[in-house]
């Protein structure tokens, strides 16, 4: 990113919980993506590939997104369920809803 663009709003490390929350999200993504590779599940490779960067290093914009497409795997008539394991799926959309939770909770307080 060049210089001459500022983001705006504190630092990741001034957000301890939102910081927390991201790096076990990013975490999890890895697991999937991992899964992902070794089963050759070339759509969700595609779909989970830019996640755990964004998760790890973004700012709040970047992380919120990331977390909103995360969450939109999970959708009704196509899932990340239906391809790769429940025992890494769940634990990352559980860590996805928990970002967005702490994320909401500090724009609800007025954080930015």
């Amino acid at each position: 990113m060049p210089e001459a663009i500022r983001r705006s709003g504190p630092a990741r490390h001034e957000m301890p919980a939102v910081d927390e929350a991201a790096l076990v999200a990013a975490r999890d993504a890895d697991r999937l993506l991992a899964a992902a590779v070794e089963m050759d599940a070339e759509r969700w490779v595609d779909y989970l590939q830019p996640l755990p960067d964004r998760l790890r290093d973004g700012d709040l914009r970047d992380v919120r997104s990331a977390a909103m497409r995360a969450r939109a795997a999970y959708g009704p008539k196509d899932s990340i369920r239906d391809t790769l394991p429940e025992t890494l799926t769940e634990p990352f959309l559980e860590s996805v809803d928990r970002l967005l939770k702490v994320l909401n909770r500090r724009e609800l307080r007025g954080e930015r």
